[in-house]
């Protein structure tokens, strides 16, 4: 096997000569690939869904909040004592979005 490096180089800078004229369609087309490549990745990553063994892995690991009633009994006997606290959550509730 006989490989001459100036016939190689020779041939290589041909064929660049030949696709110097198309370097502005060439880079598009490769802008668009990339483009295309993008779209195609985030749409597979935004359309994936956890599998039913990881939802209720996860749901049994949660901890649900609780209250104690020693605690409820406590804000509602100071709710009703204080006529500005009480006046306070009438108006939120009447107007949340008041100051």
């Amino acid at each position: 096997m006989n490989i001459d490096l100036k016939k190689i180089t020779s041939k290589i800078s041909a064929i660049f000569t030949k696709l110097r004229s198309y370097t502005v369609f060439i880079s598009v087309i490769l802008v668009l690939i990339a483009y295309g490549f993008i779209v195609v990745r985030i749409r597979t990553l935004t359309s994936h869904e956890p599998d039913s063994d990881t939802v209720s892995q996860q749901l049994k690991n949660l901890k649900k909040p609780a209250i104690d009633q020693a605690t409820i009994d406590k804000i509602q006997q100071l709710q009703e004592s204080n006529v500005q606290v009480k006046s306070l959550f009438n108006q939120a509730r009447d107007n949340p979005f008041q100051n």
